[in-house]
């Protein structure tokens, strides 16, 4: 099996900008452009407040049980539900995971096997 991997990096805002536009100048001079994707923060700090244990415990409970709900999901991490959905919504929301809604439930899915984080120095 292909290990799928996710690059989480830290980099300022002002790094940012600059490769946006870099990649917006090369698009105009009709250049093709490599595809990036990851999740970034803008510090180390921002990434430890994201990824904190119990969420980071969240990713492995998804990736290995796939929990047809959050409930679900919630009873497997003995954890509150609003607490795991809070924790769900907000993985979602930096792209983390991904959230797939049906039935009156929602479920999450992990789409990696590996994080790999990259600091600009």
């Amino acid at each position: 099996m292909k290990i799928k991997k996710v690059k989480i990096g830290i980099r300022s805002v002002e790094s940012a900008m600059e490769d946006f536009v870099k990649t917006a100048e090369a698009i105009k001079r009709g250049e093709k452009v490599k595809k990036e994707s990851g999740v970034y923060f803008t510090s180390l700090e921002a990434f430890r407040k994201a990824l904190t244990p119990q969420r980071l415990g969240l990713l492995r409970l998804i990736r290995e049980s796939a929990p047809a709900s959050l409930h679900e999901l919630a009873r497997s991490a003995r954890r509150n539900i609003k607490n795991v959905s809070d924790d769900v919504r907000y993985l979602a929301q930096v792209g983390l995971i991904d959230l797939r809604e049906g039935d009156k439930k929602v479920s999450a899915r992990v789409s990696y096997d590996k994080i790999l984080l990259e600091i600009a120095v």
